[in-house]
């Protein structure tokens, strides 16, 4: 029987594992993926909005070579810190089934069930895109993720989106040597929150018709070689080699659900939970980290979450 079981292996259920291990609490972290799982499938040219110091946890310093840190920086840190505390990381084992049996959980995966008397629910929301819910999205041209520009050298593309992930997609696939890019943005311009950096560029890039952009726009389907859509100028069919959707991601809401998290009647379905203690109201299930937010993923971040992690375990520690 585990103290606690905390789901997901990013920066903040790492935080989670560390204050666990300072406590004595005997832990066990859980993902279904590599460490920092999403932070392993950003872009592999990003860099971080935020400074080195302010991504550190466990008290191991972040040396990163530039301003604003990279990927691979981040990568090599956070590899780092589970090394320097031996945290106790059960990775590329996916949680199946969690249930309630008298006060404890019983964590079903594919390799047997585990129990804890807490859970600590840390999954962020990069795993779950939002769909765009057309014909052809299944298709294999269709991506949700990015990773580099290289494979579409030579391919005439359309970008989904109009916030940050969709503007450095189509700068950098178009100076890569993209034959075309076209954005199919759903508002009527730009996303404001876009970087300040590389919000002029892309409206430059609209505005010379280097990077051709439909707003109020909407993709109806998708076929092998083109793209249909309409704006309000009617409808439009595009020849298309691949189709990069970003769209933005969700939490896993179905699992807060089955451990009876319950939600606020707002537009972005926030789980309701103590801020003092980080607990939902589904006794002993905390919860820390972007999930705080639901549909809300750019109010929480690794440099304003990182204190849910002593806030949970000091809660834990205080009713054993």
């Amino acid at each position: 029987m585990k103290d606690v079981i905390i789901i997901g292996a990013g920066p903040i259920g790492l935080a989670c594992g560390i204050e666990a291990q300072k406590k004595g609490l005997d832990y066990l972290i859980f993902d279904k993926g590599t460490l920092v799982n999403s932070l392993y499938h950003y872009p592999l040219n990003m860099t971080f909005f935020s400074t080195s110091d302010k991504l550190e946890i466990g008290e191991v310093p972040f040396i990163s070579h530039n301003v604003k840190p990279t990927r691979a920086e981040a990568l090599e840190y956070y590899r780092r810190v589970a090394s320097h505390w031996k945290l106790k990381l059960n990775l590329y084992e996916s949680t199946e089934k969690i249930e309630k049996i008298e006060d404890n959980f019983q964590i079903t995966t594919p390799r047997g069930n585990y129990n804890a008397k807490s859970l600590v629910i840390a999954t962020g929301f990069y795993d779950r895109p939002f769909l765009l819910e057309v014909p052809g999205e299944d298709l294999p041209k269709v991506k949700h993720y990015y990773s580099e520009p290289h494979p579409y050298f030579g391919m005439e593309l359309a970008v989904v989106g109009a916030a940050n992930s969709a503007v450095d997609v189509a700068l950098e696939t178009y100076r890569k040597g993209a034959k075309s890019v076209t954005m199919i943005i759903r508002e009527k311009e730009i996303g404001t929150n876009v970087k300040y950096w590389a919000r002029p560029d892309i409206v430059n890039r609209i505005k010379e018709g280097s990077i051709k952009a439909y707003f109020e726009a909407s993709i109806t389907s998708i076929e092998e070689k083109f793209v249909h859509f309409e704006d309000p100028e009617g409808t439009h069919k595009i020849d298309n080699d691949f189709v990069l959707a970003m769209t933005g991601y969700e939490p896993n809401f179905d699992m807060l659900e089955n451990v009876g998290v319950t939600f606020h009647k707002d537009e972005f379905r926030t789980p309701k939970y103590n801020s003092n203690t980080m607990e939902s109201e589904a006794e002993n299930v905390y919860l820390a980290g972007v999930v705080c937010g639901g549909y809300k993923t750019n109010k929480w971040f690794i440099e304003n979450s990182r204190e849910h992690a002593p806030i949970i375990m000091n809660a834990i520690v205080s009713k054993k």
